[in-house]
Formats: C-alpha cells, structure tokens, sequence
C-alpha cells in the first residue's frame, strides 16, 4: 500500500494528465464513463492501481461459485481502483449496492464500471465513489457472470476511445474523464504533468495579478504543450 507513484497521481486533476498524455504521444483517455457518487467531503477524484474484471454472458470460471466482485474487492486495497469491463449490450449490473460496501469496508479507492451500475443510491449513500457507462435496476443474476479477474480488459467508447487495461495499470478520474496509464510509462507521465501543473500555476498567478490573459496565453503556453 502507499505505492508513491499513486500519492503523485492523487495530486493531479485529469486535465494535466491528459495534456502530458498529448505531450508524450500517448494514448489512454476515456470519456463517457461520468461520476456517479462522489466519496466522503464530495469528493469526486480517485486514482490507484487497475484491479480488472470482465463481466458478460456465459460459463462462470471452474471452481466454488464467487459472486462477481468479490474475488476484485478481495485483491484491492487503498491503493486500488477496481475496473469493470460490461460491454456485452445486456443491460445487468456489473456493480451493485453490497459490492459497493464491501469494497468501501475494504477500504478501495473506487470503481470504474464500463456498463451499469445497480443500486446508485447506495453508493451515494456511502459516500463512495464510482463512474459508469450507464445506470440499470436489472441484477446479474440469470444473465451476465463474471468471466475473469485480474485480466486485461477492454474500457471506453469502439469509436476513437478503446483502451486495454491490464491489471496493476494506474487509473485517474474525476467528472471531466478517466484515464489508463501503463506502469511503464507512469514515471514520465507525472513529471510532465507536474512540470505542466507548475508553469500553469505561474500563469494563473500572472493572471490575478492583472497581467493580460492574452499575454499570459501566448506563444509559451503554446509551447508548453507541444508533443515529444
């Protein structure tokens, strides 16, 4: 726990991330999937490791029957975002209500969900933080099983926003999008979004200051974003 790449990320707001994302040339990206409880204070942000779970139609994986979740929130810890693949077109939720507490009682960053969520106001009532692609009433049960944990899974829209997330990848979200970054490229992706984060800062100072915003928002702020 306290991986201290993670404290990094949970510094930084998905906008700067995104810019170092365009800035190294990398993908990762995922609109679509808005917020949909925030956590404790109504905080919206979270960011931690990618535990993955692929939900859909078909056989369960051999073994003692696991409600779908629970071998995800069992392998997470406050280091952890728990991230859902239900892309299948079934409308059934892929998170629900005692999902939600258990995984708060474990102490998880929050969710990702790629499909419905079930019992929303539960989460909110938790105070725990989950984004998902849509909201149903609709169990799992009888029509969509979990198919694989801790597996790569496939999250965001099939036109221009696909991203393949493997487990231990880094996860940020807060209400303008959710990003993916892969552990090897995570060490880059904070020191250009901290450098980026600092010069704007010193903009954002120029501009209180009465400097013009024209002048502040010239040829440096241009820049400051071209790709590597």
């Amino acid at each position: 726990m306290n991986d201290p790449q993670v404290q990094r990320l949970r510094r930084l707001d998905v906008c700067a991330v995104s810019d170092a994302l365009d800035k190294l040339q990398l993908s990762g990206v995922v609109t679509g999937l808005p917020l949909r409880s925030n956590g404790p204070g109504g905080n919206s942000r979270i960011a931690g490791r990618a535990v993955t779970m692929k939900v859909g139609p078909g056989a369960p994986p051999s073994g003692p029957p696991v409600h779908l979740g629970c071998t995800a929130i069992e392998n997470s810890n406050s280091d952890n975002v728990i991230v859902v693949e239900q892309r299948s077109g079934v409308e059934a939720g892929c998170w629900g209500g005692l999902l939600t507490l258990g995984a708060k009682v474990r102490g998880v960053a929050g969710v990702v969900a790629d499909g419905p969520l079930r019992d929303v106001d539960e989460a909110i009532a938790y105070e725990f933080p989950i984004y998902s692609r849509s909201l149903t009433s609709r169990t799992a049960r009888t029509r969509v099983v979990e198919l694989g944990t801790q597996i790569p899974i496939t999250v965001g829209a099939t036109a221009g926003g696909e991203v393949v997330v493997q487990p231990g990848d880094y996860v940020l979200a807060d209400r303008s999008a959710v990003i993916f970054i892969s552990s090897t490229d995570i060490e880059r992706v904070l020191d250009t979004a901290e450098m980026i984060v600092a010069k704007e800062a010193v903009m954002a100072k120029a501009i209180l200051s009465g400097t013009p915003i024209a002048k502040v928002m010239g040829g440096n702020y241009e820049q400051m974003l071209e790709r590597q």
